[in-house]
């Protein structure tokens, strides 16, 4: 039964693109080979091994060569960040969440009423898209957020610029800030650079930062007062702010009735203070560079079903 399971449909002429019980079955009913199963047993079998074939995720490939490394550099600090942020270090993962879209329903939505749950339209009228920059302080589970139009370079510095501010507010103790974002050009360019050395305090030298490796070895240097490290190419999963905008989509965008693109930005903005007020707190990281399985798993579940546990 495993080694069926496991096997793709078309190689054993079943012309389905994955497998069922009933598949399975009607297989091992017409294989002399194999004597006849009950749909339950069949399930028992696939259960003990931990075998869902009725689910697929979608994963990404990624090539890049440091990969491991990348990984390693960032789960690092999601384990140390209780202990940095004791001694003055913020852990902060920044992002951006492009194309939100403002959808208002063409018809109102029917509440819901005993026996039956809200009635949502189907048809909607598109009245544009805005972006979210948003970064998320590991140790605290507190959120920054700026809405804009575009997610262009300048954006992305402002945005920067702001969460600084108000990291400075927040945390009068930090000392030092360790940023985790993706490899997006615009995370790296000569602007940001210019940027980053301000905020550090040191001396800006555009001439020995032409070339891409040297801006990126130059905002990874861990001298400096704010130190970026970079997710591998195609591992943005990496990043703990985006289990924070998973919440955001199920909690507000998903259901959300948006009637223009001020409506969505402000209610975009109103669910960031009320998550600081009432529901911040930090992931627990479960990925440590190392390929996880069913057994060490864990129990626990947030509020939202994304507190992971910790483990080394």
């Amino acid at each position: 039964m495993v080694v069926l399971a496991t096997t793709k449909p078309a190689e054993v002429d079943v012309p389905v693109s994955h497998w069922s019980l009933e598949d399975l079955a009607v297989k091992i009913l017409r294989d002399e080979h194999y004597r006849d199963m009950s749909r339950s047993t069949i399930q028992r079998i696939l259960a003990q091994a931990d075998l869902k074939p009725h689910k697929c995720r979608s994963w990404l490939h990624s090539d890049d060569p440091a990969f491991e490394a990348k990984a390693l550099d960032i789960c690092k600090l999601y384990l140390e960040a209780p202990r940095l942020y004791q001694h003055g270090e913020l852990v902060l993962c920044c992002d951006e969440k492009t194309s939100i879209q403002a959808l208002e329903r063409k018809y109102p939505t029917k509440p819901m009423q005993p026996g039956r749950p809200e009635l949502q339209e189907f048809e909607y009228v598109r009245h544009g898209t805005r972006c979210l920059l948003a970064t998320f302080v590991v140790p605290t589970g507190l959120v920054y957020g700026d809405v804009t139009a575009r997610r262009t370079n300048a954006d992305f510095r402002r945005h920067i610029r702001r969460t600084v501010a108000w990291l400075r507010v927040q945390y009068p103790q930090a000392k030092k800030y360790h940023w985790v974002m993706d490899n997006l050009n615009t995370h790296w360019s000569l602007e940001v650079c210019a940027l980053f050395a301000r905020l550090s305090g040191i001396k800006y030298e555009p001439k020995k930062l032409r070339r891409g490796r040297e801006r990126i070895a130059f905002l990874t240097n861990p001298s400096h007062t704010h130190v970026v490290h970079y997710t591998p190419k195609h591992g943005s999963w990496l990043n703990q702010v985006e289990i924070w905008f998973s919440v955001l989509a199920r909690r507000v965008i998903r259901r959300g009735n948006l009637t223009s693109k001020a409506d969505l930005a402000r209610k975009i903005l109103a669910y960031v203070e009320y998550h600081n007020r009432y529901k911040a707190h930090p992931y627990e990281w479960t990925y440590t560079g190392k390929p996880l399985v069913a057994e060490a798993k864990s129990q626990s579940r947030s509020r939202d079903d994304h507190w992971l546990t910790l483990t080394r």
